[in-house]
């Protein structure tokens, strides 16, 4: 069965002048335009394309990556604007279609858009949607368990913190109070924990470890940021939350557990002025 929107191994049967004919099964065969045709190409061999349609809906191959496939949650830039929807550009040839029932908000062009990728029942086309709640799934509490590493994508700023999409799969929320340094952007790609899973499957999230493993973490960036900065940080418990969090990206909290840590392994000295790295147990700065 050919994946549409997909990527699949075919196998050449023959090459014309537009191309290389994929064996598709049961559609036929799929062409592979002369521009993706390589010269070590042989009839016989097997190749990984991409499958999707062309301007005539027809099947078409490409070697080309795109940004997303059928299934994915994607951030997505406007390359045009008709009068039937949004154009956006994923990568390949022909644009990818979002009606303009499918906009949350009327689409401009130039602009980036959160939009899930999907094959439409009625047209059998390949369109994108902005209306993504729909296509979360909730989380099941045995997989996603409290410190499981898991992909996000950001989403959307909201009241609490930011709306992220877990997996390419699940709603997720990163709160106000667990974001520290500079803001992930919408489109970001990166990596985060599960803080917890709430009954109606949406995730709690956390940018940071969560628990002992967080503290350890911190505890040897501040250690080797004492060590960058000559042995002495001008930070103490009486430092305000706002200056730790600029200048080291974490909670007041996360900070003080870190410098009990280095303190209680002789690692470092406290003084009214800030951190001293221990040189007697560090034998010197260099």
């Amino acid at each position: 069965m050919i994946q549409l929107g997909n990527y699949n191994t075919l196998v050449i049967q023959r090459f014309t002048e537009h191309g290389a004919y994929l064996d598709g099964g049961e559609v036929g065969e799929i062409l592979l335009p002369k521009n993706y045709v390589e010269k070590s190409m042989r009839p016989g061999d097997s190749v990984r394309v991409f499958v999707y349609l062309d301007q005539q809906e027809r099947l078409v191959a490409t070697l080309e990556t795109p940004l997303a496939t059928v299934g994915d949650f994607a951030f997505l830039q406007v390359s045009w604007v008709n009068q039937y929807g949004a154009f956006m550009n994923w990568g390949v040839m022909k644009d990818l279609f979002v009606p303009f029932r499918e906009q949350k908000m009327t689409m401009e062009q130039g602009k980036s858009y959160i939009v899930y990728i999907y094959i439409d029942e009625e047209t059998h086309r390949i369109v994108g949607t902005a209306k993504i709640d729909r296509y979360l799934a909730p989380a099941p509490r045995s997989t996603y368990y409290r410190g499981k590493e898991a992909e996000i994508l950001i989403w959307q700023r909201s009241a609490l913190g930011l709306k992220v999409i877990v997996n390419n799969r699940h709603a997720g929320l990163i709160y106000n109070d667990e974001l520290y340094g500079e803001e992930p952007r919408t489109g970001d790609r990166l990596r985060a924990t599960v803080v917890k899973t709430r009954d109606d499957g949406r995730l709690d999230m956390a940018l940071q470890r969560i628990g002992k493993g967080r503290f350890r973490d911190f505890a040897s960036q501040l250690y080797d940021e004492l060590r960058e900065a000559g042995g002495f940080l001008p930070f103490t418990d009486a430092s305000p939350s706002e200056a730790i969090n600029e200048r080291f990206g974490v909670s007041k909290k996360t900070f003080k557990r870190a410098v009990g840590t280095l303190y209680k392994d002789r690692k470092i000295a406290l003084a009214d002025d800030g951190i001293h790295l221990n040189k007697a147990r560090n034998g010197g700065v260099r």
